[in-house]
């Protein structure tokens, strides 16, 4: 099922042929549309952009992007100077917004034919000053030094044994290909079996310094395990969770509210087999929002194209997704 916000253009939006479960009319805050559908099971928001308040002002879309997911979103754009400017529209490409139109018909097509970053680069205005469209922390933690301009990932394992170690070696040797990468891992010796060069062991109470010593390269990867404090140095966390009957239960058991918790967290399914219809149950269920779905991915390949999606979505704009999206019946139909 779908929701629609609409205001001045409410009619137009009215004779879409599609499922509407929710619809609203009229001005709302970001507030108010965030509180009315953060934990609101839907399949596509198609949004009228008049229909939010200050809509002119990007920072008020960037506010929308942090609380909701921009993969389902569609926005119907005014056509005003102001969201027609290159850089508006930019500013929305950095958020993970692709799907955006100007017109009744290009929402139509949107909603059967979902815009990649492929499909919207061109409008990209790459700023040297940032990286992906995300930016560093206002604060950061006690001892963490400037990390100037490189990202810092963290992948954490929500489900046991959920392949946070083998992604972050994966991840590290694609991402290789474009950009400076550091791997470290937390409070174990896993990065010895990979032989890489660039992937290091360190404990907590080493993890500050050793991002500090790497701050001048592009990405640092963090393999957190249990650690509590790896979390705190990251510009993003994605958490793993591998959907599994029994790996679900399991996480329950040791904690009831794990999912309540992680309504707001980036959750990613890893070594994942479900179908599109599957994770929109497992969301309905859980009431998580996936951020992505990645198959299982072989550890001793030079190149897995199956991974470059998710990080051209991270913002790695850099990452070659031609062969992926080429081969859509192939192993790049198995995730979104």
């Amino acid at each position: 099922m779908n929701v629609i916000v609409a205001n001045k253009y409410r009619d137009a939006l009215s004779s879409l042929d599609i499922e509407v479960i929710k619809k609203l009319e009229g001005e709302f805050t970001v507030d108010e549309i965030i509180g009315t559908f953060q934990n609101f099971f839907f399949n596509k928001m198609i949004l009228d952009v008049t229909a939010l308040k200050d809509y002119k002002n990007i920072k008020t879309l960037q506010q929308l992007s942090l609380s909701l997911d921009m993969d389902k979103l569609i926005l119907l754009l005014d056509g005003s100077p102001e969201t027609s400017d290159p850089e508006y529209l930019s500013d929305l490409i950095s958020m993970r917004i692709y799907n955006f139109t100007m017109n009744v018909e290009g929402v139509k097509w949107l909603y059967e034919h979902p815009n990649s970053y492929r499909d919207v680069a061109q409008y990209h205005q790459l700023d040297t000053t940032h990286t992906g469209g995300y930016s560093m922390p206002a604060a950061a933690p006690t001892g963490y030094s400037d990390l100037k301009q490189n990202m810092v990932i963290c992948f954490k394992d929500l489900t046991p044994g959920a392949g946070a170690t083998t992604l972050t070696y994966i991840a590290k040797k694609q991402l290789a290909r474009n950009y400076d990468v550091v791997a470290i891992e937390v409070d174990k010796h896993d990065f010895m079996y990979f032989d890489e060069d660039k992937m290091f062991s360190v404990s907590s109470n080493e993890l500050g310094n050793t991002i500090s010593k790497y701050s001048g390269s592009d990405v640092i990867l963090i393999d957190a395990n249990t650690s509590s404090v790896a979390e705190g140095f990251a510009t993003e966390t994605i958490y793993l969770l591998e959907p599994s009957k029994i790996q679900i239960n399991k996480l329950l058991a040791r904690d009831p509210n794990v999912l309540k918790n992680s309504k707001n967290k980036r959750v990613v399914l890893n070594q994942c087999m479900l179908s599109d219809q599957d994770v929109s149950d497992f969301e309905y269920e859980t009431g998580l929002s996936v951020f992505y779905r990645i198959p299982p991915l072989n550890d001793q390949s030079s190149h897995n194209a199956a991974l470059d999606q998710f990080l051209v979505k991270l913002g790695f704009y850099k990452q070659d997704v031609s062969s992926a999206a080429d081969n859509k019946k192939g192993i790049m139909g198995l995730f979104k």
